[in-house]
């Protein structure tokens, strides 16, 4: 429904670039990512100023090569990382562009393009745009590198800051990737008596289980 009705007011309003946006965003969620890469490419062209509009084509271009065999995916990252870095470029501020690329670089092959070095870059830059969000980037990248030490202090520093659901669940799946089972089981343990979720107990059994 909500397709329809975006798709006949983009009718109604040819000229509205919001509405047409929100065709996109409608497109995106309902997965169909060759309509919501040509609504986005479309709005960059009519925009290519706007850092939103390259973040979101590079999001649906992303979605796109992960849905796709490994050859076609070869052929859209590319493009992928010029509209994230364009994004990052237009607005200095821009949290999930930055995010997109700490993500990018870990996940492509080296071969191209992938590179902690790069990703190391942006969680630096999001530390300081956003403490808690730099310290899970940092937290991913280091932990990525199987550096257990430097990706333990910064996803402690970021329950220290932020003391999330998301915080939490990140410390304890690195104690869990480096078989630290107990302190995970503390970790989960402490988040749950703060939070009072019971996320959190289910944890600390499939935890327990890995240590029988």
């Amino acid at each position: 429904m909500a397709k329809e009705q975006a798709e006949e007011l983009v009718v109604s309003y040819p000229e509205n670039a919001k509405l047409y946006e929100l065709l996109g965003d409608v497109y995106s969620h309902l997965k169909d990512w060759d309509k919501a890469i040509d609504v986005y490419e479309n709005l960059v062209a009519l925009d290519p100023y706007s850092a939103a509009y390259h973040y979101k084509y590079g999001g649906a271009l992303g979605m796109k090569a992960q849905s796709v065999s490994k050859l076609r995916a070869l052929v859209i990252i590319g493009d992928v990382e010029t509209a994230f870095l364009k994004a990052a470029k237009l607005d200095s501020n821009h949290i999930d562009a930055r995010w997109a690329l700490v993500y990018y670089y870990l996940h492509v092959p080296g071969l191209v393009g992938g590179s902690t070095t790069k990703a190391l870059v942006y969680a630096k830059e999001l530390l300081a745009l956003s403490p808690v969000d730099g310290h899970l980037a940092l937290g991913q990248v280091y932990g990525y590198k199987k550096d257990f030490k430097n990706a333990e202090t910064h996803y402690k520093q970021a329950v220290a800051v932020g003391g999330s659901k998301t915080c939490y669940t990140h410390l304890a799946n690195l104690y869990v990737t480096f078989k630290k089972y107990p302190l995970a089981i503390d970790t989960l343990q402490e988040a749950y008596n703060k939070l009072g979720d019971s996320h959190f107990l289910h944890r600390i059994s499939e935890v327990k289980a890995k240590m029988d």
